[in-house]
Parts: structure tokens; sequence; C-alpha cells
């Protein structure tokens, strides 16, 4: 089992970097042809380091797919295939692809089409899942769970094989990755119903968790069918009511002072939960990328606002209450 020692240091080696490189993605030019060419944030191969938390950095099976360092919390098993992370690779790899037009690089490409095509849960009634298998303690969840942010990352994916390929069965298999977005978390699927209406869930659990990046994310991968396929109407719906539900939540992610990662009403997490430096910086890029998405003010006029907020005195302020988050959910 790894020490308290060993969290309190991973914690400040992760606030050290968190700090001083913090991750920023720059966005497309492109948000809007038919064609799926770089995807929405510019992942680059050389950029790629572990970024879910593990003490160590993401190790390769023999077909280039990235294995996951699990998180401090996790003491069941050290590293995990996390669809999450395999499709933000698999996004880098195809950017490469692009720059240089190497057959190579479209091969490695095609290997995580691959593994997405190979590794789907397919049921009637749930369609298209790929599950995480490892446990969530910070959610109260085992394992394992779906993902509206995998749903998505997989879509964005196997549309790109589709493209690249002209194999169908992969632009089949993308249409069943929507029918998780209409189904319950409670039910199998990834969404929770507020009052602002449907918010796909990141990471699932009994309570809703709403994480406003892995909603972000979310509505990527279904604004990528809608490029490929414009009269799709269930894509459509989808993406439409998740736009107007995070508008009418936007207000509750802001602090005044600095943005929440995520919503939690359950007892036993957090009242706030404040973002990192880095996912502060996540949300000013994803916010902005839907303004020029949508030309909705709402998200320009947040994105200014968490640009705003990023100072040395916020910055303490948030840590401040970020450690008492911490020690609440057991990680200090």
């Amino acid at each position: 089992m790894r020490s308290i020692k060993n969290k309190y240091l991973f914690f400040l080696l992760r606030i050290m970097k968190d700090i001083f490189n913090p991750i920023k993605y720059k966005i497309s030019s492109d948000l809007h042809s038919n064609n799926l060419g770089e995807y929405y944030f510019l992942f680059y191969e050389k950029n790629l380091e572990n970024q879910k938390g593990g003490q160590k950095s993401i190790i390769y099976d023999n077909d280039g797919i990235p294995i996951n360092p699990t998180y401090i919390d996790v003491i069941d098993k050290p590293f995990v295939y996390f669809p999450i992370t395999i499709g933000q690779v698999g996004l880098a790899v195809f950017h490469t692809y692009l720059q240089l037009k190497y057959d190579h690089d479209k091969q490695r490409f095609l290997k995580f089409v691959n593994w997405f095509r190979d590794h789907a849960e397919i049921t009637e009634k749930l369609g298209a899942r790929w599950l995480t298998n490892v446990s969530l303690p910070q959610y109260h969840n085992p394992g394992p769970w779906q993902s509206a942010f995998t749903q998505s990352r997989a879509i964005s994916i196997l549309l790109r094989g589709y493209q690249l390929t002209g194999n169908k069965d992969l632009a089949i298999l993308s249409e069943k990755a929507l029918i998780p977005f209409t189904v319950p978390v409670s039910e199998g699927g990834v969404t929770s119903l507020t009052h602002w209406g449907p918010f796909y869930e990141e990471y699932t659990a009994k309570s809703a968790t709403l994480v406003l990046n892995g909603m972000i994310f979310s509505l990527c991968g279904l604004y990528d069918f809608i490029r490929v396929f414009p009269g799709h109407k269930l894509a459509r719906k989808l993406y439409d009511d998740g736009i107007e539900t995070l508008i009418n939540s936007l207000n509750e992610f802001d602090m005044g002072y600095w943005s929440k990662y995520n919503l939690c009403s359950a007892s036993w997490y957090p009242h706030v939960d404040p973002a990192t430096v880095t996912y502060q910086h996540l949300h000013i890029a994803q916010l902005t990328m839907l303004y020029q998405l949508t030309g909705n003010e709402n998200f320009r006029n947040y994105a200014e606002k968490f640009k705003r907020q990023l100072s040395f005195v916020n910055l303490i302020r948030m840590y401040c209450v970020k450690l008492v988050a911490l020690k609440k959910l057991g990680r200090l």
C-alpha cells in the first residue's frame, strides 16, 4: 500500500508541476468541416505524459496502446487500460499522421481504431460501451464504469478510422456509441438528469458527479458525429441538449475567483472541489472553443472570466480549499 508520506510528496510534486508547467492545449483552426482532420484540441505525441495522476509514466503494449498507472488512491492494481487516455493518445498519433502523411503513422493510428472496435461491449439496450475496469474511490464506484467521455473518444477515433478506410462497420459502431447518452447512469448509461438538463458524465456513480471538462469533451465526440452525418437526428438532439445544459449550469461552476472541477452534492464528497491550475487553463480553452463552435456569448464570457481569475492570490485561495477537499476524499 502506498504510504501517507508518499501521498503528500505526490501531491506536492503535482502542485509544483501544475503551477510552473500547466498543460495548455491549442485549439484547432478547423472545427466544422465534414472531413475530420485535427481534433478540437491539438494533442501532440511529444507532449504526452501520464495525465491521470499516477506516480509513474504510461507504458505501452505491443500494439502501441497506452496503459495508465492508476491514481494514488487505487490500491488493487498498478496499471489499467484507460479508454479516455487511449483515445487521446490515438488522436495524437492521428495528428502525427496529418502532419507527416507517413503510412507507418496511419497504420499506428488504425491500431487505436481496432482497439475500440475490438473492446466494445455491445447490447441491444445500451448500444456500444467501453468500460474502464478500475475502481473510483473518490466517487464510491468499485468499477468497472462507463463514461460519456469514453464514448466521445471512441466516436472520434472510430469516425476518423471510417473516413480513412471507408469501413462502414466503424460508422455503424460509432452510431451505437450514441445510445448510452440516451440512458440514465442508474440504468447503465452515461447521462445524469439534472434541473439544467441532461449532463453527460465523465465519471458515473450513484450520485451525479458532473465534471465540467468531461461534459465538454463529451460534446466534442457528439459534434464529430454530426460533422460526418449532418442529418442524424439523435446525434443533433444529444448535442443541442448538452449545449443547453452547459449554458444553464455554467454559473454553478464559478467560485467567483476560480472555477470548480465538478458539482457533486453527495454527503461524502467535498462541498466545493476547485479545479487545479491545469484544469482552469483547460476550462478556458474548452469554453473558448465552444464559443468558436457555437457563437454563443456565454461561453466567451466565462472563458474570459476564468482567464481573469488566474492570479497568484486566487491560486493560493484555491489550493487552501483544494487541501480541504483532498482530505475529505482521503487523498491526503
